[in-house]
């Protein structure tokens, strides 16, 4: 017998990007990379955002509480960021989880997103 049970529904929005660093970028892109995590830190509903790289490959996990807070952040990165990002990152594939809805979804789909719905599980 096989059941699936989610305790709880998470309003958390997550997602992983994997994006390739163009060759003799990696000056631009620690500094940068350090400018974007003060930046989200300072963001009150920003749970997680982790870097990490082998070689080229380049993986950003984000955990937002809410929607809204996930929007604040793209808000963010758009205004300040995504023209520095992408003239040295590469977006490769993008993987959301969560609820995200509106102007998130939108956003995020413009990098490709693959979108999952949750369907069994519970966060602590």
């Amino acid at each position: 017998m096989t059941t699936t049970a989610i305790a709880e529904n998470s309003d958390d929005i997550v997602w992983t990007l994997t994006a390739n660093l163009a060759e003799g970028q990696d000056d631009t892109f620690n500094a940068l990379m350090a400018e974007m995590v003060e930046a989200t830190m300072a963001e009150e509903g920003a749970k997680s955002y982790e870097w990490h790289r082998s070689g080229s490959t380049i993986h950003i996990n984000e955990r937002y509480e809410t929607n809204e807070d996930a929007g604040i952040h793209l808000g963010n990165f758009g205004e300040n960021f995504a023209e520095r990002f992408l003239a040295i990152l590469s977006p490769t594939g993008l993987q959301v989880y969560g609820p995200a809805v509106g102007g998130v979804r939108e956003g995020l789909a413009g990098f490709g997103a693959t979108f999952y719905e949750q369907v069994g599980g519970f966060e602590r």
